[in-house]
């Protein structure tokens, strides 16, 4: 029991202790944010240089190390993103009056360059491990980059939740290309196609003799799954902000402000 327990709770405490420290650094003073991004360019190091190394591990520990691997360089490319270090060819607001094609075309250039790095690192991540007997660094990896994608998508479209309060200022435009309605067409095929694959992982998972094959897999079903949550928040009725308002409290009191 313990071999299915753990990946699940490795993978659920990932997520949590991840999102409140990318939220955290991202809302300290701009003047700190040059040493978080080093630090997170470490990391992102590591990462891709220990990537064969840890592809070719087929134990219960090379699964989770690729599952950890794969974090910490998706970090970087948060980081570099929420910062503002790489977002965009444009910072601005969306025009009032921008509809479709080109209201689409407007978003897409906020954020076009980090796209393109996620692009770049994501294929960079495929073409290093494929083959590999640990493809779970890769698969993570996908998750993280697709679910986003969905994500975005979504909000673009228009959902009933945002949380606009985690925006820092140097980031609060991008509200503007955000639409708020209860539901948008593309949300219940995100939903349904998440949970299909995540339903086929974790019958593989259950029924493998191999240890490596279900902790891999145990642990990219549970961040898939928190993943098809974060989109639920989107339509639900639930404050999910409270799960990381230890993150933003501690930002504010390491500006040194106080909280309300």
């Amino acid at each position: 029991m313990f071999e299915f327990v753990q990946p699940v709770l490795l993978s659920l405490l990932a997520w949590w202790f991840l999102t409140g420290i990318l939220l955290f650094l991202n809302n300290l003073p701009p003047s700190t944010h040059k040493w978080s991004l080093t630090g997170a360019t470490l990391l992102f190091a590591v990462g891709l240089i220990t990537l064969d190394v840890v592809a070719e591990d087929a134990s219960r520990i090379g699964a989770i190390l690729a599952f950890l691997q794969a974090l910490a360089i998706w970090s970087w490319l948060e980081l570099t993103y929420l910062t503002g270090a790489l977002t965009g060819a444009s910072r601005e607001p969306c025009p009032p009056d921008a509809e479709g094609w080109n209201r689409f075309k407007l978003a897409v250039k906020t954020s076009i360059h980090h796209e393109v790095a996620v692009i770049f690192v994501g294929m960079l991540i495929i073409s290093w491990t494929w083959g590999a007997p640990n493809p779970f660094c890769a698969l993570t990896f996908l998750i993280l980059w697709l679910m986003r994608w969905s994500a975005k998508l979504n909000l673009f479209l228009g959902v009933a939740r945002i949380n606009v309060e985690w925006f820092p200022p140097h980031m609060r435009y991008l509200a503007t290309y955000i639409r708020h309605r209860r539901m948008n067409y593309l949300f219940p095929v995100s939903i349904t196609l998440a949970s299909l694959v995540a339903a086929w992982w974790i019958h593989t998972a259950i029924v493998t003799p191999d240890a490596h094959v279900r902790t891999g897999y145990l642990l990219v079903a549970s961040m898939l799954c928190l993943a098809i949550l974060e989109h639920g928040f989107m339509v639900l009725r639930i404050r999910d902000s409270v799960l990381w308002n230890w993150a933003l409290r501690a930002a504010v009191r390491w500006s040194g402000n106080t909280v309300k």
